[in-house]
């Protein structure tokens, strides 16, 4: 049967994206998930839905996501028959990356309860609601996925990904002086070569830092 791979944008991103890797996964078909969800509770809906539309048609399906589209994705796919993941700059602490922003913004756990929405001066509003899912809905994933991380990650550390890659069946790879969004050329250069060594030598385990 046919395999297909599907692309999941981060945010400010297109389904349009995908285009790029129709280059590399040359024996596939490509397309992209043109997500309207903002919210973990929405996207689960949305992203169980299509994938099922999909499921029966392949015999083989591969994500590859970026960002916040990695971390929809965990959330809402983990028990999907998924065959492998590809995740770029993932979110995979998103409690963590929520109380960063609370702290940066100077907001405590009681203000945002008491307010529900907060909204802030870097553009992105505090949810309580959005907050308590989060903390209810850990991830669970265990299909394994290769990572690429950018050295300069301002979203995740990088203690947090290599414990999340540790402990979740994946491996993890950092581009030194990388970005959170790969955009450059030279950061894009890297992700190719990544994603063609990854396609090439899947299954193998360990860092590659």
């Amino acid at each position: 049967m046919k395999k297909l791979v599907i692309y999941i944008h981060g945010k400010g991103g297109k389904a349009d994206d995908a285009e790029r890797y129709r280059r590399t996964f040359l024996d596939s078909e490509v397309i992209g998930f043109d997500y309207k969800a903002q919210t973990p509770w929405a996207a689960k809906e949305e992203f169980r839905a299509f994938l099922d539309s999909y499921s029966d048609k392949y015999g083989s399906i591969v994500i590859c996501a970026d960002s916040i589209g990695a971390y929809f994705s965990m959330v809402s796919l983990f028990d999907k028959p998924i065959e492998r993941a590809y995740f770029i700059s993932p979110i995979v602490d998103m409690e963590k990356l929520i109380y960063n922003m609370m702290k940066s913004a100077g907001v405590t756990e009681e203000e945002l309860k008491e307010r529900g929405v907060i909204g802030t001066e870097f553009g992105e509003d505090l949810s309580w609601k959005y907050l308590s899912y989060v903390k209810e809905h850990k991830i669970k994933w265990d299909i394994p996925t290769k990572i690429l991380y950018g050295e300069n990650d301002v979203l995740t550390d990088f203690e947090t990904v290599r414990g999340f890659a540790e402990t979740h069946n994946a491996t993890l790879t950092v581009m030194p002086g990388g970005e959170h969004w790969f955009h450059t050329e030279e950061q894009m250069r890297f992700l190719d070569s990544w994603l063609l060594k990854s396609i090439r030598n899947y299954g193998e385990q360990g860092f590659n830092i």
